[in-house]
């Protein structure tokens, strides 16, 4: 059984490395969209285009209006002076926020009544739009709180030793500055390693079965599992060498901590391969030709990576959703991944997803073995 496990791991890495476009496969594209996402994914939004229109010309509202300008989140663009030419700038999409500011702004606030300010935003990107208005409520609540202690200073210095005040003290843990790439470049990685092993493996038996192969493994005495065995272990290697190459890039490129321990990461990365390496392969004995494995392997890793929780949050999907997510091995993976790089946990805190990608990895090799007949039917 040894030896002939040996002869199916010479063939495959043989014919692995004879494939130009194979070993191009396997390096260059992990690591550009490792570069891609990393710089490109980011719920953070700088630069809003915006424009402003000051009906109360007040040094309240000047004041007001120079927080947006000064901040690196908004980008003001405009002055506007009349409403008529909000609609065209928001049309055009030469900016998607306008800030309008009606008269009286001032004096509302030195009555110490609530002084209202109209952001119009561009919903058709209601992601930033969302994002955005988060951001000018920040603004403004600061701009209100700094205003009230000002106001309160002039009128009343001798009572403000006993006014109440409330300051709140940000204490982010694990990530500090908040970073939106310590949180993704991780995801990167398990995105890219579905991808890369589910292409690869789901081309494994069809070639065979294309290039007339098969045929000649029927005359052989080896059997469905040690196939399955021979042709999962060297992509199980391609695999812990793709995370290698994108973690050390992700690391020095980007700067994303690694706290974790090594061993933990790899022993999660190997279960989580098993589960991939189980699909693509199970994905390779329903199909007849690569094209069909292409297009199966595709309607599988979209969904994989959607409900993963990569990109949106699993809390906010619809209940049925989320049940089904539990049948995704990328999402118990993605956590072993931030776990370890970012929050430095071990197998104490991560045995659950552990648990969950082998049995999920167990099942998907035995139904790729079952699934597997020596035969061209």
């Amino acid at each position: 059984m040894i030896e002939r496990l040996r002869q199916i791991l010479v063939k495959e890495f043989i014919h692995l490395f004879r494939d130009k476009h194979a070993r191009f496969s396997l390096i260059v594209p992990p690591l550009l969209q490792m570069l891609i996402f990393g710089y490109a994914a980011t719920y953070e939004v700088n630069r809003v285009s915006t424009a402003v229109l000051d009906f109360d010309h007040s040094p309240e509202s000047r004041e007001f209006l120079e927080r947006f300008s000064a901040s690196s989140r908004f980008q003001v663009r405009y002055i506007l002076q009349n409403e008529s030419q909000i609609t065209s700038l928001l049309d055009h999409r030469r900016v998607v926020l306008v800030l309008q500011i009606q008269p009286g702004f001032a004096e509302l606030l030195r009555k110490g009544r609530t002084a209202p300010v109209q952001a119009v935003l561009d919903g058709t990107d209601s992601n930033t739009a969302l994002i955005a208005v988060g951001y000018i409520n920040q603004i403004a609540t600061r701009f209100a709180q700094d205003y009230q202690l000002q106001l309160a200073d002039r009128l009343r210095p001798a009572l403000m030793t006993f006014a109440p005040r409330i300051e709140l003290q940000e204490r982010p843990w694990y990530n500090a500055n908040l970073e939106g790439r310590w949180f993704f470049v991780p995801g990167v990685i398990g995105t890219v390693l579905l991808v890369t092993v589910i292409t690869l493996t789901a081309f494994a038996v069809v070639r065979e079965r294309e290039i007339g192969t098969l045929e000649q493994l029927m005359v052989t005495p080896i059997s469905p599992a040690e196939l399955i065995v021979g042709k999962t272990l060297p992509f199980l290697l391609v695999g812990l060498a793709t995370v290698i190459i994108t973690a050390i890039a992700g690391t020095l490129w980007f700067q994303v901590p690694f706290r974790g321990n090594v061993f933990v990461l790899l022993l999660g990365t190997t279960l989580f391969l098993s589960s991939a390496l189980g699909v693509g392969l199970l994905i390779s004995t329903i199909c007849w030709t690569q094209q069909q494995s292409f297009s199966l392997a595709f309607f599988y890793v979209t969904p994989a990576i959607m409900l993963s929780g990569f990109g949106y949050p699993i809390t906010s999907m619809p209940h049925a959703l989320q049940l089904i997510t539990y049948l995704d091995p990328l999402r118990f993976y993605l956590v072993v991944l931030r776990g370890t790089f970012i929050k430095g946990v071990g197998l104490g805190v991560l045995w659950p997803q552990m648990l969950a990608m082998t049995l999920l990895g167990a099942g998907a090799l035995t139904l790729a073995t079952l699934r597997f007949h020596k035969t061209l039917d």
